[in-house]
């Protein structure tokens, strides 16, 4: 499985903004982007103006890095939205939300969304009693996410657990935390989606 394995930091300088990459280290002093405002590279400070075909890129790439995926599985999910009623760029992200390892992190279980992959993979999560070791994985409305029995003793989950209620869980989720449970009530609307990019730009980019 292709994955990228360099330094998150650089990606957040890139883009000039926090991805929340690193978990709690992006809201200490030591994120890098509050010391090096600029992006990486000998000439990171001198970056010519973007016109309006470096702006698609960057919210293209700013969202894959949010997210976590590479651009053939991005890609996928642009076609995807596309075939799809309603505006495309607005269903591509709510797609993108209904990832098992975002559900994961959104429901403060996980420091990061890599954090929530690798938990993930190691397969200490069910969805409605079966277990599922798959990242990409959909939710669906009314769904149940529970951590297995045997990971509740885990440090990230005991962690987690009495750190419930320092994240704000959006709306379409409902968080369990005695029963280490997440309920889907909803599928997540634009509204409830916080990520800071402008699918616009996205969709303009691919349909070209």
């Amino acid at each position: 499985m292709a994955r990228y394995t360099g330094a998150d930091c650089k990606l957040c300088r890139r883009e000039k903004t926090k991805l929340f990459l690193k978990g709690s280290k992006c809201d200490s002093p030591k994120c890098p982007i509050e010391i090096r405002p600029y992006p990486p590279g000998e000439h990171g400070r001198n970056r010519p103006k973007e016109g309006d075909f470096l702006q698609q890129i960057r919210e293209k790439q700013k969202a894959k890095r949010i997210y976590g995926i590479l651009e053939r599985q991005f890609h996928g999910y642009y076609e995807e939205a596309a075939r799809k009623h309603g505006r495309t760029g607005e269903t591509m992200l709510q797609l993108l939300e209904r990832r098992l390892d975002n559900v994961v992190y959104r429901a403060g279980f996980a420091k990061s969304r890599d954090m929530a992959r690798q938990l993930v993979r190691h397969g200490h999560f069910t969805v409605n009693g079966r277990k599922v070791d798959i990242p990409s994985y959909r939710v669906s409305e009314n769904d149940i996410v529970e951590v297995v029995a045997k990971a509740r003793e885990l440090t990230p989950f005991i962690v987690a657990q009495a750190e419930t209620g320092e994240r704000i869980v959006p709306a379409w989720l409902e968080v369990v935390p005695d029963q280490m449970r997440i309920l889907v009530h909803a599928l997540p609307v634009r509204a409830q989606i916080d990520t800071q990019v402008q699918e616009q730009l996205i969709v303009e980019f691919y349909s070209k």
